[in-house]
């Protein structure tokens, strides 16, 4: 299941309970979105994982508990710079703070809780007055956090770029800067759970692409405290047109695309497209918390080996941008910021290559590559972080190979491999570093030692007659 395709179907629209929820119904462990839970500082016991049925479809629904704060949060009180817009950054459900659990009985449970369809909003008060003495999470605490939190780099760089497209959105909108774009108190802990615990879960499945061939957003509007807007929700759709994301109606009057949802996809989805052709290898399904009039509230991520008859190779051909920057006067304590910085943009993959310039001169390239809808983001990295006064780009054509993970036993524990494949004899294996970095701790010995371990375990379960080594 890892390392394959994922294709993701939004009839009823997207928010990010309903992305993790599918996830884990896939059959990604529990225990790696309750890691990356605790080491963010939320915790796991925040979450509640329940089967539901909606319109006939058994889903995995998920609930959030808001009580308290984040571990070692760094709040603002009330009255600091924010968007004032909180339907879009922080749960709308103002009656229901002091509950602790919030009973959801929304369309979808983060960003965005509106009975849109008839504008009845009974007796909620969705104005800022109903909340004075709640604090807010600055975006850049948030990032902060994320930074400092012992993630993997994978979940890490998923959860930076996540946020990073709602305060960009945000800051957009509401004509800020994107560290001065804050989260309610009670949305910004919703927020950390589904973004860090999504990202986590796309980390542990590797995929290798990722499609989906558009996303309901609903119509009609929705009531904030600075009186009614329009659905879409601002925020999500400034989310889809920055990703060149390809959205439809839905046919209901009502938010079922909430920016959350939005940035999730606009992080995963490397093309928009319908879904390609291969075998269906595991099907999850997350439940929204509405009953709709006309379809269940779920959201279907799939997980496709795919096949391709005309090249008989297992590998999957596509387009990527390569940008490029030549460098002479840049520190090289500035190149590790730099490069994480362009990872963080949307990058698929960034290095640097020693050159010589003109009069002699060592220099680096900086290279990137990146998909059609990052390579803007790339591009804008590049020059906020480094020193180059221009950047070269490019399509480029490439051939990935079919990935998957497996994961091997060593006397230093359980080590993921990454395999790539072509299904006809080629088939290459490397250890994932950061797990082998973390048992060699562990166990206090080289990382060396823990790789060529797992390499040994995976030449074994190839070959079970092989000796122990």
């Amino acid at each position: 299941m890892r390392g394959l395709h994922l294709h993701v179907d939004c009839a009823s629209g997207a928010a990010g309970d309903m992305m993790l929820g599918a996830l884990l119904d896939l059959g990604v462990p529990l225990e790696v979105v309750g890691l990356a839970l605790d080491a963010i500082g939320a915790g796991r016991a925040r979450l509640r994982v329940t089967e539901v049925t909606k319109g006939g479809i058994a889903a995995i629904d998920l609930k959030v508990d808001t009580s308290g704060e984040l571990e070692g949060a760094n709040r603002h009180a009330h009255g600091a710079v924010h968007t004032g817009h909180e339907h879009l950054l922080g749960r709308e459900d103002r009656g229901r703070h002091d509950r602790g659990h919030h009973d959801h009985d929304h369309g979808h449970h983060e960003h965005g809780h509106h009975e849109h369809g008839d504008h009845e909003h009974g007796d909620h008060d969705h104005g800022h007055h109903g909340h004075h003495g709640h604090a807010h999470y600055h975006y850049r605490d948030i990032r902060a956090r994320i930074l400092a939190a012992p993630l993997t780099a994978g979940t890490r760089r998923r959860a930076l770029d996540i946020f990073d497209r709602i305060a960009r959105a945000e800051a957009k909108l509401h004509g800020t800067t994107v560290d001065e774009v804050a989260f309610h108190e009670v949305g910004a802990i919703d927020s950390v759970v589904d973004v860090v615990g999504t990202a986590a879960a796309l980390d542990w499945l590797a995929p290798a692409s990722v499609s989906c061939t558009s996303v309901a957003m609903g119509h009609g509007t929705i009531r904030c405290a600075h009186g009614v807007l329009p659905v879409p929700a601002p925020a999500a759709l400034e989310v889809m047109r920055e990703a060149g994301a390809v959205v439809s109606d839905g046919g209901i009057a009502r938010e079922l695309c909430t920016p959350t949802g939005a940035a999730i996809l606009a992080h995963a989805v490397t093309r928009w497209d319908a879904a390609p052709t291969g075998r269906p290898v595991a099907v999850g399904w997350g439940a929204g918390d509405a009953d709709l009039p006309d379809r269940p509230n779920v959201l279907r991520v799939t997980v496709i080996q795919p096949h391709d008859a005309g090249l008989r190779t297992g590998a999957s051909p596509d387009t990527v941008w390569q940008i490029d920057a030549n460098l002479d006067d840049m520190s090289p304590e500035l190149c590790g910021p730099a490069s994480e910085a362009v990872f963080a943009a949307g990058a698929l993959d960034v290095w640097w290559t020693p050159i010589t310039m003109k009069k002699g001169r060592p220099a680096l390239v900086l290279s990137a590559l990146a998909t059609e809808a990052a390579r803007d983001r790339v591009i804008a990295a590049i020059l906020r972080e480094t020193t180059t006064i221009g950047v070269r780009f490019a399509p480029r054509e490439r051939l990935v190979l079919a990935r998957r993970t497996v994961d091997v036993a060593t006397r230093f524990g359980m080590i993921p491999i990454k395999v790539a494949s072509d299904g006809a004899g080629i088939e290459n294996a490397a250890p994932e570093y950061e797990a082998c970095a973390a048992a060699a701790k562990q166990h206090g010995v080289p990382v060396k030692l823990v790789y060529a371990a797992a390499v040994a375990a995976w030449d074994r379960g190839r070959d079970p007659g092989a000796g122990v080594g």
